[in-house]
């Protein structure tokens, strides 16, 4: 008799879960609440879709953080030399950026949706939209508001929750399912804005000349960490790839202190003191203006950025301890609704390592439900798909000796 599957959630986890076991013989439905499927991907891919990165896999692994020891089984057993791989067995081709990071050679998510999508079909896999998990009835099995509102048991031999963090609710990841696993015993960690902007109160003038001018060549630190790169002068604060790197850090200072201070070297390739002796070369009487225009070669946003945080020193050494260590005082982070990810979800230790819930036998879970976080760079598309698979192994080795499923049963 074939074994049921229910995959509750249709974005990039719960889909490559449902490959990963229509392909193994298993019947597979999924069910997602909003009209059409992966619509957060299908948003990730409006800037290039970054599907993973190509630097080396311990160094790779880092970038998890505190859920490297959790992750790490997953991301090894379908590493990003796999995901390129599947990506390119659906007729999409790959290239490398600059940075390391992997994007799709059409730099969109639509061609490669519909190439999966395709694929699923032929693999029978039934997709049903409009669907809405609504918990679990007193047997255990998951309940589904159809599009009609009503709620239906599920008949289903396990099930893998694939519904997403908090982050972008209106693209249906809204974290209402907390509640329902909390009261069965389920361990959830609060959820917190991830890779998202941070507050700063510029100056209206500033606001007015700067908002959305890149920051680039420079380098930011904060906690002892120092990332290189580029971020996004917005009309509330800062944000960006290296502002997201330090926004773990950064969000829990925030939350001890009140603020946090990110250090900015507004010129990353120069010594300081090599700095400083350009800055004594100055002709005599030349304007502060032209001295950080020649002599530290600084364009109109980081010179801007010195004369923010005060009037800049006009001795040399100094001025160039400021350039290269300018401190700029973040008041808060944006929201979930503005938040690339979310932090938060499911605690570690209420999931056991084939990502089944031990509260709940049969439960699987996999992607931004769980509490990870990690940078912008193709880290959580690749952490999503890797717990994807991760779950569907996990279902498949469980059914082998396992009972059909019942959630009620603890």
């Amino acid at each position: 008799m074939t074994r049921r599957i229910a995959i509750i959630g249709a974005g990039p986890a719960g889909l490559i879960a449902a490959e990963r076991l229509a392909g193994a013989g298993f019947a597979v439905n999924v069910y997602e609440r909003m009209p059409s499927v992966a619509r957060k991907f299908l948003m990730a891919g409006r800037g290039g879709l970054n599907l993973t990165h190509s630097e080396p896999l311990d160094a790779f692994l880092d970038r998890y953080g505190a859920a490297r020891d959790w992750l790490e089984p997953a991301l090894r057993a379908f590493p990003p030399s796999d995901l390129i791989a599947w990506c390119e067995g659906l007729g999409q081709g790959v290239f490398t950026g600059s940075s390391g990071r992997v994007f799709p050679s059409a730099m969109k998510a639509s061609p490669l949706l519909r190439a999966w999508l395709a694929r699923l079909d032929g693999l029978a896999v039934a997709l049903h939209v409009r669907h809405t998990w609504q918990g679990f009835d007193d047997a255990g099995r998951v309940l589904i508001a159809g599009p009609d509102g009503l709620e239906r048991p599920v008949e289903a031999d396990a099930v893998i929750l694939a519904l997403g963090g908090a982050s972008w609710p209106r693209l249906g990841s809204r974290g209402e399912w907390t509640g329902w696993l909390a009261a069965r015993g389920v361990a959830i960690t609060p959820f917190t804005p991830a890779n998202a902007g941070f507050n700063v109160g510029w100056s209206a003038l500033f606001t007015e000349r700067f908002a959305g001018t890149p920051l680039k060549a420079a380098s930011f630190s904060h906690g002892g960490r120092t990332v290189r790169g580029e971020a996004m002068i917005t009309a509330y604060g800062v944000e960006g790839g290296a502002i997201y790197a330090l926004g773990a850090g950064l969000r829990t200072a925030i939350a001890r202190d009140g603020q946090a201070v990110l250090t900015l070297d507004l010129a990353p390739d120069i010594a300081a003191d090599v700095l400083a002796k350009r800055l004594a070369a100055a002709k005599p009487g030349q304007s502060l203006s032209n001295t950080l225009r020649k002599q530290a070669r600084l364009s109109p946003l980081p010179a801007a950025l010195l004369r923010e945080a005060g009037e800049p020193p006009r001795e040399p050494q100094h001025l160039a301890g400021r350039i290269k260590a300018l401190p700029v005082t973040l008041t808060g982070m944006q929201g979930l609704d503005r938040a690339i990810s979310s932090a938060g979800g499911i605690a570690r230790a209420s999931v056991d390592a084939r990502f089944m819930l031990t509260a709940l036998p049969g439960a699987f879970v996999a992607g931004e439900m769980l509490d990870w976080e990690a940078p912008t760079g193709g880290y959580l598309l690749q952490a999503s798909f890797s717990s994807g698979a991760a779950a569907a192994k996990g279902v498949a080795d469980w059914l082998n000796g396992g009972d059909a499923l019942n959630t009620g049963s603890k």
